[in-house]
This record gives C-alpha cells, sequence and structure tokens, in this order.
C-alpha cells in the first residue's frame, strides 16, 4: 500500500533524505513551484542547506474542467500546450486564448508578490532543483524546465514527492535527472497521497522565502557558500 504524507513539510523531508548527493554544495539551487510546492522545497533547501528561490509557472485548465491541464506558462515566457487535450477537450482558440491571458496576469501578480523588487537567483551553471509538492499531467513541470533551459542550469533535476508510474516517461525530454519519493499505479490526483493538503497561502510562500533568504544570509556569514 503507498503511504501517505501527513503534510507538506513531512513530505519534503523525505524527498529531501533522497537528495543528499546535493547536499551542502555551492553550486546547487532548490527552485520551488508556487504555492504548493514551497513548503515541501523549503524543507528540501534546509536540508540541503541550499539556496530556494521560486519558478512561478501558471497551469492552463481546461475551461470546463480547470484541474485538467492542457499546458502551462512560466516565468521568463516559457509556454508548453498539450494538443491532444485540447483538441480531447474541445476547446476553442478563444477560450485558450482567454485561459492564457487570466494565467499570465496571474502569473506576473505572483512574480511582483513573492520576489517583489528583488531578482530571481543566478541559476547559470548551477543544479537547478525544481520541486512541487506532487505531479499529475507533468505539464507544469515541464513549462518549469522548458523556462530553465534558457537560464542555462549545469543540471535540471525535477524532485516531487509522489508522482504516476509513468512520469518519468512524460518529462524525461526536459530533465536531466527525475527523483521522486513514490510512484503508485493508482493515481487519481495529488491530495490522495496526504492527509493535509489544504491550500498554501500566498502568506505562507512569503514567510518560507523569508526564512530561507535569512538562513542563506547567515551560511554566507559563517563562510558556508
Amino acid at each position: 500500500m503507498d503511504s501517505v504524507f501527513e503534510n507538506r513539510a513531512e513530505a519534503g523531508r523525505a524527498l529531501a533524505a533522497l537528495l543528499g548527493a546535493y547536499s551542502g554544495r555551492d553550486d546547487v539551487i532548490v527552485l520551488a513551484l508556487p504555492r504548493g510546492g514551497v513548503p515541501v522545497a523549503f524543507e528540501v533547501a534546509r536540508e540541503l542547506a541550499a539556496d530556494l528561490d521560486v519558478l512561478v509557472v501558471r497551469k492552463l485548465g481546461v475551461p470546463v474542467q480547470p484541474e485538467l491541464a492542457m499546458g502551462a506558462i512560466a516565468s521568463g515566457g516559457a509556454f508548453y500546450l498539450d494538443e491532444t487535450i485540447v483538441r480531447y477537450a474541445g476547446v476553442a482558440r478563444a477560450e485558450l486564448t482567454a485561459v492564457i491571458a487570466h494565467e499570465q496576469a496571474e502569473l506576473a501578480r505572483r512574480e511582483a508578490l513573492y520576489r517583489g523588487a528583488r531578482p530571481p537567483l543566478d541559476v547559470e551553471n548551477r543544479v537547478a532543483i525544481v520541486v512541487d509538492d506532487g505531479m499529475a499531467t507533468g505539464a507544469t513541470m515541464k513549462a518549469a524546465a522548458m523556462a530553465l533551459r534558457d537560464k542555462k542550469p549545469s543540471r535540471i533535476v525535477a524532485a516531487l514527492p509522489v508522482a504516476p508510474a509513468d512520469s518519468d516517461a512524460r518529462i524525461e525530454s526536459v530533465v536531466d535527472e527525475f527523483i521522486c519519493v513514490q510512484r503508485p499505479y493508482s493515481y487519481f490526483g495529488v491530495g490522495q497521497f496526504y492527509v493535509d493538503f489544504t491550500q498554501t497561502s500566498d502568506e505562507e510562500v512569503f514567510d518560507l522565502l523569508r526564512q530561507a533568504r535569512e538562513a542563506s544570509e547567515a551560511r554566507r556569514r559563517r563562510g558556508g557558500g
């Protein structure tokens, strides 16, 4: 029987245990996909003693079934569209255009809220560990990885607490490594594997990013990278 995480923090600690090869390295950065990925990534960054930043990605949901992703957009202009789902769901071009416009506005809002005037952390020649709280279609992670490629990281690692059994095949073309705590065959949604899957608030995201910045600054003062 597949195990269930108590909450996102516990999931992050379980995930960090699989990422020991990247612990204590100054060439590693952990990138969280907000909002749900931030509490997971916070624990990963803390365990690895790594910098934490957000990579804002917005799912493009099918209008009549918003939880079903037909694509995603990400910071830096990355765009991914699953034409098969668009055709299957019968999404008209006007509907698609409206969804994209709405999610672009929300992406810009979250960029401003979470980062303020601070620029994104530099990922060039660094190992970028991209973390979310789970994966369904893979559209969000795919868009995130595509957004990162232009920033020239040395390696892109997709790291997840839970994902479908065939998840590596869905994103292997855009990432260098895929690490996942569990990949069950019976998979109905990410929330199935959490006791507490309460929506992460903007305030929680902001607070965790602040704590992570303070921890990174403290390490640098101690000469720890």
